[in-house]
């Protein structure tokens, strides 16, 4: 039997191969070992998309790393040109819904790792534009927007499993131009529109694995409330940034947070560097929130960042697609937000 006596192993065998071991391994070392954790479906998660966006729409879909920073890449393409879309996601598979250029009940999915088109994933239970989808590891839930009046249905459906939508309960205020923010245990939407009457600031909240209403969590702590924000969330907290005040219609630069875990108002967590009406563009890791695009009150196609844990100012992170094929209103989901292990 050969011994191999090294401090440090690296670049054996080829790029693909790595190294190799054939036979019995023993180990003798006043160091540590650390082996790779999780199934390699796991490993290397991280990824950011955005999906449709522009005006007039587009059916692009792009991603980056929410580690790093830059221009997004190209990913694939939508079904139909779509924007102001709401993502959902579990580790490995990314649903869309509630686009405001071609309103219909439609959902699709991607499959985050691989870059390819979005396939047909099923039907929510009515039409929806600038509703909401949250999600944890296994349940997607729909917040139906319902146009041209504002219905209160939520939906729901197994991530894995392709197919149309189930009941879940209703809404405590029917409302659209929403986003979610999630834990693994609760689905979060702060404020919205609810027609004709205007915004509103109520947060409500639903618990994944039970079925039911909605239940009150707080006020968006915002004279006249908020829509058109983008949420993102660490697993212990909610942030939504941007959106349009109620009765002036203007866009506004602020961000807002809460203890998913508890009730509450919510608190000023900074501002974002410019006033604009995300519509979906939030999506984030445990650590890093990421506040994508703008279509009011211009397009912009600039990606900014947060640090979840802490407060202040959203910092510059980089651009989605040139070309101003993405500038406004895009959909957003990741692999490793705050609903996901």
């Amino acid at each position: 039997m050969a011994n191999l006596r090294a401090n440090k192993i690296v670049g054996i065998g080829s790029t693909d191969a790595g190294v190799t071991f054939n036979g019995p391994i023993s180990l003798n070392t006043q160091g540590y070992m650390y082996f790779p954790t999780g199934n390699t479906t796991d490993r290397g998660r991280g990824r950011a998309v955005f999906l449709g966006g522009g005006q007039p729409q587009t059916t692009v879909i792009s991603f980056t790393k929410i580690q790093s920073g830059g221009v997004a890449q190209g990913f694939g393409s939508l079904t139909t040109s779509r924007n102001s879309l709401r993502g959902g996601s579990s580790s490995t598979r990314g649903l869309s819904a509630h686009s405001a250029s071609t309103v219909d009940n439609s959902i699709e999915y991607i499959t985050i790792p691989t870059q390819s088109n979005s396939t047909d994933f099923g039907d929510m239970s009515g039409t929806s534009s600038s509703g909401a989808t949250g999600s944890n590891e296994t349940r997607a839930v729909f917040w139906v927007g319902t146009v041209p009046s504002t219905g209160n249905t939520i939906d729901f459906a197994t991530i894995a499993t392709a197919g149309n939508t189930s009941d879940f309960g209703d809404m405590t205020v029917g409302v659209r131009h929403i986003d979610s923010m999630n834990s693994s245990t609760r689905c979060v939407i702060p404020g919205g529109w609810k027609h004709p009457e205007g915004n509103t600031n109520v947060i409500q909240y639903i618990t994944f694995a039970t079925t039911g209403n909605a239940q009150d969590f707080g006020d968006v702590d915002y004279s006249g409330g908020i829509r058109g924000a983008g949420g993102f969330s660490s697993p212990t907290r909610g942030v939504f940034a941007g959106g349009a005040d109620t009765p002036s219609n203007n866009a506004v630069n602020i961000i807002h947070f809460v203890t998913l875990a508890s009730t509450g108002n919510s608190t000023d967590f900074g501002d974002i560097s410019a006033t604009k009406r995300i519509e979906g563009g939030g999506t984030s890791s445990h650590t890093r929130g990421l506040i994508a695009g703008s279509n009011s009150p211009a397009q912009i196609n600039t990606i900014e960042f947060v640090t979840i844990a802490t407060t202040g100012d959203a910092q510059d992170f980089g651009d989605l697609m040139s070309s101003r094929s993405q500038d406004g209103y895009v959909g957003a989901l990741s692999d490793c937000h705050g609903g996901l292990s």
